[in-house]
């Protein structure tokens, strides 16, 4: 037996036979009598009677399915719902069943959102050579590694994608494919990852590669924490044995309490003072590792060499086993910790050929405190927008009409010097939420619906306020809100269809062979109708057929 199409029903004859079924509802045996008489099956014939009562309850209705009145509302929706809001399959379900829109189910749901990926591509296209400075970083959907590379500057999504391992071979091959969409390295900040980086040497083998500075000096100011927990354990074991001391009668025993304050007391002040020569090394590392110093000139190479290795030998001398281990890795990266204030180095040569000195010198302090503004909290945030606004109008005063072009010239410069990978670490914090709601079960379609939304949608705060990732990265503005973007990319694909037709099969009909001599009905136009193959079935189907 196999299924055959039979176009030959017109519209008239399947309402017809709609009409018939619907008169003799409920009369023994009319049903059959309409299946034999048209050739077609019971069950095909119930499911136009479903259709027929469902298409005619929605006619009628006041309350119509939005689905039928504007699909267009409800595909917004669904990408509002599942990217904006984070939902769950299960959550968009629950909420489009309580708002009566159908259909309505996890499954079509699932469907819909895999053939929108699915229209999406997992690299940026664009139309011409784009230069780039990479971040790049793994984040784990179980044990899955999800390859993640944006660019510094718009915080554009380049390429992400649903590794099979985080090699240093696949990692390369994620680099080339970039290069295969016109995107060109100007160097990469990551951090230390073994397949990360050998990968990225592979591939682009002369572009610069720099160290993230969070996870460079992480395990330092960890220990810091770890001192700090100790201190406070100090601190109450030397006024736990002050009330000891206190509550003392006899001489012998204030004798002894007073020899055991004694000693919690001195490993408390070890304690505290040692939290505290860390804390201040540690603050004048991160002063030795700003980019500008306290009077407007950008630091050079030596400098921060010689400051730095002043500082390790003082943290080295610190009584603490913990610091001691941790110095190691870094005196080795000395060499990649300096990277970027070589670049500071030549783009400081290049201004000062252009804007003149004092004015430059003031400048980068405006810039070095705007870069801070958005780095610090309330208060200190308020003395960083003073402190740019202050040297900002010194250098307007030096500059007269040339302050806005130069302050474009050097803010622009400056941004372009790339310290830290933080900022993909942002984009794993999008991401992760996905994965919670799936539970890890991520697809490479869902990946692409992220990468559209992150790389379209506009920042509600901060410097980027306003501007979405493609905008800065291309320097044109969008035309409509990301899901309008969105809906108008996936219904221009071909293989796309209209949403509402996405979980809907064509329904199939159960009829007689044309073999048999019949003069056959015509059937609605497309519907399936199983025939015999040979003589030997149709025999053993006529007497099942008198055995029933």
């Amino acid at each position: 037996m196999k299924f055959i199409r039979r176009p030959d029903l017109d519209p008239q004859t399947r309402i017809h036979i709609v009409m018939l079924a619907w008169l003799h509802q409920g009369l023994y045996g009319k049903m059959t009598e309409i299946a034999n008489a048209y050739r077609i099956s019971r069950t095909f014939l119930y499911q136009l009677l479903v259709m027929a009562t469902l298409q005619l309850e929605t006619l009628f209705s006041d309350d119509k399915l939005l689905f039928q009145k504007d699909h267009r509302h409800v595909e917004s929706l669904l990408f509002l719902l599942r990217l904006e809001g984070n939902c769950s399959l299960l959550s968009i379900a629950s909420i489009l069943k309580a708002l009566e829109y159908h259909p309505n189910s996890v499954g079509y749901l699932s469907q819909f959102f895999h053939n929108a990926g699915q229209t999406l591509p997992s690299t940026l296209v664009l139309p011409s050579k784009k230069l780039v400075f990479y971040l790049s970083d793994e984040i784990f959907a179980l044990h899955t590694p999800i390859l993640v590379t944006i660019d510094a500057r718009s915080t554009t999504i380049l390429h992400i994608e649903l590794a099979s391992d985080r090699s240093a071979d696949t990692w390369r091959a994620h680099f080339e494919a970039l290069a295969d969409h016109q995107f060109f390295s100007l160097g990469m900040a990551s951090d230390r990852g073994l397949g990360l980086v050998a990968g990225y040497q592979a591939a682009c083998d002369m572009a610069l590669w720099v160290a993230d500075y969070f996870h460079e000096f992480r395990d330092l100011f960890e220990v810091l924490h770890q001192l700090e927990r100790k201190a406070y354990a100090a601190i109450g074991q030397e006024d736990d044995a002050a009330h000891k001391f206190a509550r003392a009668k006899s001489e012998a025993n204030l004798a002894k309490r007073l020899h055991q304050y004694d000693t919690a007391h001195h490993a408390c002040e070890q304690a505290m003072a040692l939290y505290d020569h860390l804390a201040m090394l540690l603050h004048l590392l991160r002063e030795a590792l700003q980019l500008c110093s306290p009077h407007g000139r950008l630091r050079t190479v030596e400098n921060v060499r010689a400051e730095l290795t002043l500082l390790f030998d003082m943290l080295a001398a610190l009584d603490c086993a913990a610091i001691t281990h941790t110095l190691k890795p870094l005196r080795t990266a000395l060499d990649d910790i300096v990277v970027p204030f070589a670049q500071a180095e030549a783009i400081h040569a290049e201004l000062r050929a252009v804007v003149p000195h004092d004015a430059l010198d003031f400048l980068v302090l405006a810039w070095h405190h705007d870069h801070l503004v958005y780095q610090s909290g309330s208060k200190p945030k308020r003395y960083h927008q003073k402190e740019r606004d202050f040297w900002l109008a010194c250098a307007e005063g030096l500059l007269g009409n040339e302050f806005d072009p130069l302050k474009a010239l050097v803010f622009d410069k400056l941004d372009t010097i790339v310290r830290a990978s933080s900022l993909v670490e942002m984009v794993n914090s999008l991401i992760r939420p996905y994965l919670n709601s799936c539970k890890g079960q991520i697809t490479q379609e869902t990946l692409n619906l992220i990468m559209f939304y992150h790389n379209h949608r506009r920042y509600k705060s901060g410097k980027r306020q306003g501007k979405a990732p493609i905008e800065l990265l291309t320097g044109e503005p969008l035309e409509a809100s990301w899901w309008e973007l969105l809906r108008q990319q996936i219904n221009a694909e071909p293989g796309v269809t209209d949403p509402r037709t996405l979980p809907t099969r064509p329904p199939f009909q159960l009829v007689t062979n044309n073999e048999w001599g019949t003069d056959q009905q015509t059937i609605a136009s497309g519907q399936a109708i199983i025939a015999p193959t040979d003589a030997s079935g149709r025999d053993r189907r006529h007497k099942d057929a008198q055995a029933a």
